[in-house]
């Protein structure tokens, strides 16, 4: 316990899509068990109010828009000046569209880079002054396995930018380690998160949620589903002193989905 005492994190998407451990509600309350004070950012109010039952903590909750720079850099600001500093900044937001370059229209395409690399650009580019002022700070982006390889089936946007997200951290992990600040990626595979029950099964499996459930569970090794709560458990490791030596890396956490040959 306290791992994260009286640190202040921003946690993005901290909300959930349907009722569980979505991966930004789970570390939100993760980090709160730790002793972290939480600054929950979503774009749906009531989202956020789901997530503070479940923390069963004061969080600071604040709606924002991370694909428009100004909101962004409001939401950084406000955090500061309640809490009176920023440590850990965990950029969460993103989803994915179905289709190939041929199916997926511009606008679409366009959607994608912004809400699943933008929202990451611009989290970085408005906390790392902060942390760099504070001479300390931690960065987590969240990224997909789908980033990695191929899982099953065609969002050649969504794949691009998860990918981008990776390198991105690579490379504000090394510009900025020399001013204590520390940027790792988890790699979140194919988890049972509500966004199966309430947008994957549609895309997917025309609705069929124990059809789509089974033809993710035959890619995990392990013979298991994860769920947010896993993404947070490494997000918590990645925040605290324990990682202190750990920068510009990743930790998947699929139950050996990416490794397979299959």
């Amino acid at each position: 316990m306290n791992r994260l005492k009286d640190r202040v994190a921003i946690v993005t998407g901290a909300g959930s899509v349907g009722p569980g451990w979505g991966n930004g509600r789970a570390i939100a309350a993760r980090f709160a068990e730790e002793g972290a004070k939480i600054f929950a950012v979503d774009l749906h109010a009531d989202r956020l109010v789901e997530t503070e039952n479940a923390a069963k903590t004061d969080i600071r909750a604040h709606i924002c828009d991370v694909t428009n720079g100004s909101a962004v850099k409001a939401m950084i600001e406000t955090c500061v000046e309640h809490f009176g500093r920023l440590d850990i900044l965990v950029n969460n937001v993103g989803g994915s569209a179905a289709g190939g370059p041929v199916e997926m229209s511009e606008e679409v395409w366009d959607a994608q880079v912004d809400y699943n690399l933008k929202s990451v650009f611009l989290g970085c580019k408005y906390a790392l002054p902060v942390m760099e002022r504070q001479g300390s700070g931690a960065i987590i982006n969240i990224a997909s396995s789908s980033g990695l390889r191929w899982t099953g089936s065609a969002q050649v946007a969504y794949a691009a930018t998860k990918a981008g997200v990776i390198q991105l951290s690579r490379v504000v992990a090394v510009q900025y380690a020399p001013k204590g600040i520390r940027v790792n990626t988890i790699v979140p595979g194919q988890l049972h998160t509500p966004m199966v029950e309430t947008r994957l099964a549609k895309q997917r499996a025309g609705g069929d949620v124990e059809k789509l459930l089974k033809e993710r569970l035959d890619r995990i090794p392990l013979g298991f589903a994860g769920d947010g709560r896993d993404t947070a458990n490494a997000a918590l490791f990645l925040a605290s002193d324990e990682a202190r030596f750990i920068t510009g890396t990743e930790i998947v956490v699929d139950g050996g989905m990416t490794v397979r040959c299959d």
